[in-house]
C-alpha cells in the first residue's frame, strides 16, 4: 500500500532530510536522507530505509552490521521538508564508525574532540566486506 507522501516538499534530488533519534532518551543518533520509495519503504516495515547518496541507492539502516532501526514513529515538521524518525536503536550503535551516535564530536578549544567512545570496532563490526 502507498503511503501519502505527496505533500512533502522534496529537495530538487527528490530527497529529505530524516533525522533518527532514541524514541525513549531523546538522543540524535544521525542524520540520513529518504527519498519517497526509502520512506515508503519505512512505513509499510517499521524499520528505518534511507537514500545512500554515496551509492545512489535504497540503504535499509544496518544490512551490514546488524545495528537496524525499528520505527516507533514517523513525524514531519511544520514546513513539510525533513522527517523526524523515533526509533529503537538495535545493537545501540547507529554510526560506521562504532558509536552510539553519528554526533560524537563537539568544538572545544577552537577544535573538534571526540566525546563518545567507540562501543565496537568498525573491524569488528563489517568484518564480512
Amino acid at each position: 500500500m502507498r503511503q501519502d507522501i505527496s505533500e512533502l516538499k522534496w529537495n530538487d534530488q527528490g530527497l529529505l532530510p530524516a533525522i533518527a533519534q532514541d524514541a525513549n532518551t531523546g538522543e540524535v543518533l544521525m542524520l540520513a536522507w529518504m527519498s519517497p520509495d526509502s520512506l515508503t519503504l519505512t512505513l509499510e516495515e517499521g524499520v528505518a530505509v534511507y537514500w545512500s547518496r554515496s551509492r545512489n541507492q535504497i540503504w535499509r539502516k544496518g544490512e551490514t552490521s546488524g545495528h537496524t532501526q525499528l520505527i516507533r514513529e514517523v513525524r514531519i515538521d511544520c514546513d513539510k521538508d525533513t522527517i523526524l524518525l523515533k526509533v529503537e536503536q538495535v545493537g545501540d550503535i547507529a554510526c560506521h564508525t562504532g558509536r552510539r551516535s553519528c554526533f560524537y564530536m563537539r568544538h572545544k578549544d577552537q577544535k573538534w574532540v571526540e566525546c563518545e567512545p567507540v562501543i565496537k570496532s568498525p573491524d569488528q563490526i563489517y568484518q564480512d566486506e
